[in-house]
């Protein structure tokens, strides 16, 4: 049996660098101070802004870190246990330990992230799926705009069914990318998943 191919670098356009929303423009940025003191007197204003900033005064002062720092994603199923996966450490670890998902169930894929002190406009999620070093999808999502807090926020993918069948059987390479408006790489990782005939 032949060696399957290594799966290539990720190539600009891969996951998604290279596309826009149609008719979408970014926002100017503009920083949270200047943005809780605009329209004052405009009451829905006002409440859209508190709901989409919570309590900023427990907000870190210091912003030399990152503003956006992406923790862990989870693969949820309707008949599983959610599976963590912690984005926080040694990242060149995850695509040599598989995900298993059983074939045919109906699975979603869930970021959790902060935003520590300034709002983030157009955050996207992005990623390319790769076979025995071919790709076989490739697929974008607009995550949105997020205001810095400090509890962990949440985004999820729409539920999509996992391929079955014997051809549909066998190990995936994923490369994902979590971006801005800016086209700032706030993160990039690759992992794997194992279709099987169950979850073990």
């Amino acid at each position: 049996m032949a060696e399957a191919a290594p799966d290539p670098e990720v190539q600009p356009g891969d996951v998604g660098d290279d596309e826009e929303t149609p008719g979408y423009k970014a926002p100017k940025q503009v920083d949270l101070e200047t943005l809780q003191n605009l329209d004052a007197d405009d009451e829905s204003l006002v409440k859209y802004k508190q709901a989409l900033l919570g309590n900023a005064g427990e907000l870190p002062k210091d912003k030399t870190g990152p503003n956006v720092v992406v923790e862990k994603f989870c693969i949820l199923s309707k008949d599983r246990e959610k599976k963590d996966i912690d984005l926080t450490g040694d990242l060149t670890k995850l695509k040599s330990n598989p995900v298993v998902i059983k074939e045919g169930t109906e699975f979603k894929i869930e970021i959790q992230f902060k935003v520590n002190y300034e709002i983030v406009a157009g955050l996207k999620y992005m990623h390319a799926i790769y076979r025995k070093g071919i790709r076989v999808d490739k697929s974008g999502y607009m995550v949105g705009s997020y205001g810095p807090k400090p509890e962990v926020q949440t985004w999820s993918t729409p539920y999509e069914e996992a391929p079955k069948g014997i051809l549909g059987r066998g190990h995936y390479t994923l490369k994902s990318r979590f971006t801005d408006d800016d086209k700032n790489d706030i993160l990039s990782w690759e992992w794997s998943f194992d279709i099987k005939k169950d979850w073990e």
